[in-house]
């Protein structure tokens, strides 16, 4: 706000004194000869001109600056909490099995190319990555909910 006064009281200032400039110059201009008449014709031309260039300036700077960007507060964003693999109902139900009835699981799940990893009978990432691609490709996801689920799943690949 205040630079818009300071600009408005100069040019004000400068209009006013070209002005007062160009009327005190025309009465005795009439009685001046051509060259006298054509200095101040020159005088005033380099004055409107300097104006010109100095207000071209005064625009292009400010065309030229970079634009001001003000930083964005991200929102926070919920992750819900991973649940580990050994507290799924696959593990939990998983590991009630023997130790030979886990092996016949992860050979049968082998079997069908879905476990790639040592047939040991313990579970882990790999056990269950196969559970549950068999389980996507079967159309029975929804039985690994409930340990039930996952108990039916699991004894149509022993038995």
């Amino acid at each position: 706000m205040v630079t818009l006064f300071s600009s408005a009281k100069r040019a004000l200032i400068s209009g006013s004194v070209a002005l007062a400039l160009l009327s005190t110059s025309v009465a005795p201009a009439m009685a001046w000869g051509q060259r006298e008449q054509d200095f101040t014709k020159g005088a005033l031309s380099v004055l409107a001109l300097g104006a010109i260039l100095r207000d071209a300036r005064h625009h292009s700077t400010q065309e030229n600056r970079p634009p001001v960007y003000y930083p964005v507060q991200p929102r926070p964003v919920y992750h819900a909490p991973v649940q580990s693999y050994y507290a799924t109902p696959a593990a939990q139900a998983f590991q009630t099995y023997t130790t030979a009835e886990r092996r016949r699981i992860q050979a049968a799940l082998a079997n069908y190319g879905y476990y790639t990893g040592y047939v040991d009978g313990s579970f882990g990432p790999g056990t269950y990555r196969a559970i549950t691609a068999y389980a996507r490709e079967s159309g029975q996801m929804a039985t690994l909910e409930t340990r039930g689920g996952v108990y039916g799943l699991l004894d149509g690949l022993i038995y």
